[in-house]
């Protein structure tokens, strides 16, 4: 584990481990982290060895408490559109931008900042003590990071605008209701779940990965017939480029996996 106080790094085979290492403020997002954080998102992007990534916070107490709001009380500068004036620099568009799936192990808090950076992943874990909470009206800060767009896309308008507009936390077991995430893990199991999952996902063939995954959040980007339209347009340009032995060969591949879950 590479260790550079703000942002751990591990690597498990072809998943790296992420997790916000500043538990003793609740995983608050400072400008430093954020940089440490987009910097790291975008090195394992471009590395060949990493097919997954995992994030989570340090401890049990926070995925992240957002925006480190004492820092914004001293720093004029420390918001702006995200506190890190370079696009590059934006851990969350480094993380919707990362080739590789994203897997959120949300194990306690994830408030505003740390909110939106949760639904930057492509699939959330919960511990049962995780909760969620936008507090965007609280400190009188809008969004930049897409929570306004994205949470009523997940969960509905009407239950987006009730946690908007009171800063409400909901717990993991009405998040698991709603669709806001994948599904509750034990406490003490959420990170090797996570692992395991990244693990079974850095098994698909990377290419294909990529460009499901991007096929995916680019059809969100618009509405149902743009979705549809380009899922045609991409898919006759990849299909049209497979060859009868390559298809053979992952056919086997398919029945040889099944029969070894299936135990038959």
């Amino acid at each position: 584990m590479a260790n550079n106080e703000l942002i751990l790094t591990e690597r498990r085979g072809a998943v790296a481990v992420v997790t916000l290492n500043r538990p003793q403020a609740m995983n608050a997002l400072s400008r430093a982290l954020r940089l440490q954080l987009a910097r790291t998102i975008h090195a394992l992007d471009a590395d060949p060895e990493v097919r997954a990534i995992v994030l989570t916070g340090a401890g049990d107490r926070a995925f992240s408490a957002g925006l480190d709001l004492k820092e914004l009380g001293t720093d004029p500068e420390a918001l702006g559109s995200t506190g890190n004036k370079r696009p590059e620099d934006d851990p969350l568009r480094a993380i919707e931008a990362c080739r590789h799936p994203v897997i959120g192990a949300v194990n306690g808090v994830a408030v505003t900042g740390g909110f939106e950076l949760a639904l930057g992943c492509d699939v959330l874990l919960a511990s049962p003590n995780a909760r969620f909470a936008d507090t965007h009206v609280r400190v009188g800060v809008l969004p930049g990071w897409g929570l306004s767009q994205k949470l009523a896309r997940i969960i509905g308008p009407s239950r987006a605008k009730e946690l908007s507009f009171t800063g409400r936390f909901v717990d993991a077991v009405q998040a698991d209701d709603w669709g806001l995430v994948s599904r509750i893990v034990p406490q003490e199991s959420l990170l090797e779940e996570a692992v395991a999952l990244a693990t079974e996902l850095a098994e698909a063939d990377p290419n294909f990965l990529q460009n499901l995954k991007r096929l995916i959040d680019d059809g969100l980007g618009g509405g149902l017939a743009e979705g549809r339209d380009l899922e045609r347009a991409r898919s006759k340009a990849w299909n049209e480029a497979l060859t009868p032995d390559t298809l053979e060969a992952r056919r086997e591949s398919v029945m040889t996996r099944g029969r070894s879950e299936t135990g038959s």
